[in-house]
């Protein structure tokens, strides 16, 4: 296991940097000059201004250097300040709270939906639940986000008023409900057909037919061996997915209005504030990788084979 945890180690800080660098070449690579723009076009700043601007920025060092210095601030805990004097972190730290609890909501719809249907359609293969099943999720797979968190939105927010319209004031969890809800279904739908394909091959195992031969009750087969077996792969796609959730809730932060990373990561974006950008990312980065190695390790001590491997 030693071994193992220094392998995925050495390879996740392979991908860190290397992600890292594309993201931050990429985002100041873009076209404009987000420092002669703090001024305006009515009021440009003043050379010496610019110049003094950019030397504090290091924007006149070549990119290897700029990226290197930046990195070694994220190592200690700094990821930057914006070219308005604003600290990347601070601002981040305001919003987290809105943005994890709308990808927890949405990942418990996940694990309790998702699973529990996938499992009912795998042990129901071919039957009505099963066909509903999988209409359900390509139904739910082809509709836009956007037209779904507007159309729910308008149904029971403003014609049913089950739930808040938009803002997070009503707190958790009625706030959440909604977009928690429409951001799942998409990977809801996955979880459920992963789910359900590999509860179906376990159930016509070899191992799984001694069971039923020895007298071993069903409840105990699914319960404890068909679990057991088909969750694995099911647990790798939740913790990758958790990732994409924590970053991918900017359409459905600015539908609803949430006050969350997303809506902070739109609005550097739409301003051009380089270094929200890339702090955003490198959070959401280390948060992604974080979680493949808690999930690869949970797997291993749930499955004896990959251990071995």
């Amino acid at each position: 296991m030693t071994r193992y945890l220094l392998r995925r180690g050495a390879e996740l800080l392979l991908v860190f940097f290397g992600v890292t660098f594309i993201i931050y070449a990429l985002v100041f690579a873009l076209p404009g000059d987000p420092v002669a723009a703090l001024g305006g076009s009515n009021r440009p700043l003043p050379e010496n201004v610019v110049i003094r601007i950019r030397e504090q920025f290091m924007l006149d060092e070549p990119l290897i250097v700029q990226y290197l210095h930046y990195i070694g601030g994220v190592l200690t805990g700094d990821l930057g300040t914006t070219f308005d004097g604003r600290d990347v972190a601070e601002r981040m730290a305001s919003r987290w709270p809105v943005t994890v609890a709308l990808a927890l909501t949405a990942w418990l719809f996940e694990v309790v939906i998702g699973v529990g249907l996938g499992l009912i359609a795998g042990l129901r293969q071919g039957g009505l639940l099963d066909r509903a099943v999988l209409a359900g999720t390509i139904l739910a797979t082809s509709v836009p986000v956007f037209v779904l968190g507007v159309s729910l939105q308008l149904i029971f927010g403003l014609w049913l008023g089950w739930v808040p319209i938009a803002g997070a004031g009503a707190g958790w969890p009625m706030a959440y409900l909604l977009p928690g809800l429409i951001i799942a279904l998409f990977g809801l739908a996955s979880v459920s057909r992963l789910m359900r394909g590999n509860v179906a091959d376990t159930m016509r195992s070899d191992f799984v037919r001694t069971l039923v031969a020895k007298g071993m009750t069903k409840r105990s087969i699914v319960g404890v061996h068909v679990m057991r077996n088909a969750v694995g792969p099911v647990m790798t796609f939740l913790a990758i997915d958790l990732g994409y959730l924590l970053g991918g809730t900017v359409v459905i932060e600015g539908i609803f209005n949430l006050p969350g990373i997303g809506q902070l990561l739109f609005d550097a974006i739409r301003t051009h504030e380089g270094a929200m950008i890339v702090g955003i990312s490198t959070v959401l980065i280390l948060v992604f990788l974080l979680t493949s190695v808690v999930v690869d390790v949970i797997a291993s001590l749930l499955d004896p084979r990959i251990r071995r491997e």
